[in-house]
Formats: structure tokens, sequence, C-alpha cells
């Protein structure tokens, strides 16, 4: 099974490195499974996340979002919840990952047999500069033990 782990992130934006710090931290904690798959640590993926994609049965996105739930929040957005990715939960990205799986499944239908998962961590802190804020660096171990477990899923 072809299974890509991608942590998107701006490293010099505070809190959005938190999805690169996460897929980071799991590969150090997991290198068993970290050999097994893909890994792939992205700034701003844009339409190149189709390319990455490309191939693949699943995929386990690693992300920051921004959310009315309290900063250091961890979700995990499933197939099916991906679609009700709403404004008020988005990629601090701008153009984000929702958006790009949907224009990219229009584009190259193949893409639909990939099994995507969001892991995302909801963001306080998005200025200029590095260092996570101590809630979403609280949230980083919990963070990569779900991605772990995403993983092992997808094995099953």
């Amino acid at each position: 099974m072809n299974i890509l782990i991608l942590g998107i992130g701006q490293s010099l934006r505070r809190d959005d490195a938190a999805g690169l710090e996460v897929v980071r931290l799991w590969q150090a904690r997991h290198p068993d499974s970290a050999s097994q798959v893909q890994v792939e640590l992205s700034e701003l993926p844009d339409l190149a996340l189709l390319d990455l994609l490309e191939g693949m049965d699943a995929a386990i996105l690693v992300d920051m979002v921004q959310s009315s739930a309290s900063a250091g929040t961890v979700i995990r957005l499933g197939p099916d919840e991906l679609t009700s990715f709403t404004p008020d939960a988005r990629s601090a990205h701008g153009w984000g990952v929702t958006e790009t799986l949907r224009l990219g499944r229009s584009l190259v239908p193949s893409l639909a047999k990939c099994r995507v998962t969001l892991i995302g961590i909801t963001g306080k802190d998005f200025s200029v500069g590095v260092g996570l804020s101590h809630e979403v660096r609280t949230a980083l171990e919990a963070a990569a033990e779900l991605v772990e477990r995403e993983f092992q899923g997808c094995l099953k």
C-alpha cells in the first residue's frame, strides 16, 4: 500500500509550523512506521499536493487549522468529513487542502481512490517569527500519536 504522510506549514509563521513539527516528531518516535511510507514536509503545497497524492492509496495530511476551538485542539477529519471543512475551521494557507482536493479530483479522477485524512491543530499565533505557542507545543505529542494510529489503521 502506498501511503503519504505530509506535514504542511510555514516555518516562519509561528504556530503555522505545527504540521511540520508533528511529522518530524512522529518520524523520530516511530522510525519503523516512517520507513514504510513516503514522508514529505511542505511549506506551501498548493497544487503540488495533487502531484504528491498521485499513485497513493492513502494520505495523512498534518496541518495547522484556524477554528473556533481553543488553541492546541487536535482535530481529525476523515475523507467524508473533509467535504464539510468550512471557513470557520480552515487551513491557515488561504487556498486550502480541501479546495485543492476538490479541484484535483475533478481534474484527475484517479485521485478519488486516495483515502485522505487531515489531522489539524488549532493555532493561536500566526505572526511572523519562529516558535510555537505553549498551547500548540503541548499538542504536538498527541497529534503525532494520532498520526501513528491513522497510519496503523491504513494497514488494516
